[in-house]
């Protein structure tokens, strides 16, 4: 039915397309973390009460940083680590300064994130700001 000449043509492409699988797997199907650059809003709530604040991200990859604080005038720095859905980020507080948490885990999903900040001591949630 085929010739030989046609079938290493065809193993010879299959082959090729197995080296850049960017061509053959659409884009949509391919593994990609979620994005979380941007400006949020912020609410923590513990058994004490509940805070209010905003937050900017920069993402580069699945490299998070920016800032959290009560409000963009008093930041306190972040970094993160994002894979898949998970965020983690922990805070990187000044000399003198107290934060809401050290360390947070959140799921990301579109423009909402929740999740415990350090380790089940309160729940987070962020909600992408709109310009």
């Amino acid at each position: 039915m085929f010739g030989s000449k046609a079938i290493r043509v065809a193993v010879a492409l299959v082959a090729v397309l197995l080296q850049f699988p960017q061509f053959v797997i659409p884009a949509a199907a391919q593994a990609t973390s979620a994005a979380v650059a941007g400006n949020w809003r912020v609410t923590i709530s513990t058994p004490d009460g509940t805070i209010s604040g905003v937050a900017s991200f920069k993402q580069a990859g699945n490299v998070v940083t920016g800032w959290v604080g009560p409000s963009e005038d008093d930041p306190i720095p972040i970094d993160g680590i994002l894979k898949d859905n998970k965020l983690t980020i922990k805070t990187s507080p000044q000399p003198g300064r107290t934060v809401a948490f050290s360390k947070c885990d959140l799921t990301v999903n579109g423009d909402k994130m929740v999740g415990t900040i350090d380790t089940n001591k309160g729940t987070i949630e962020l909600v992408r700001r709109t310009p």
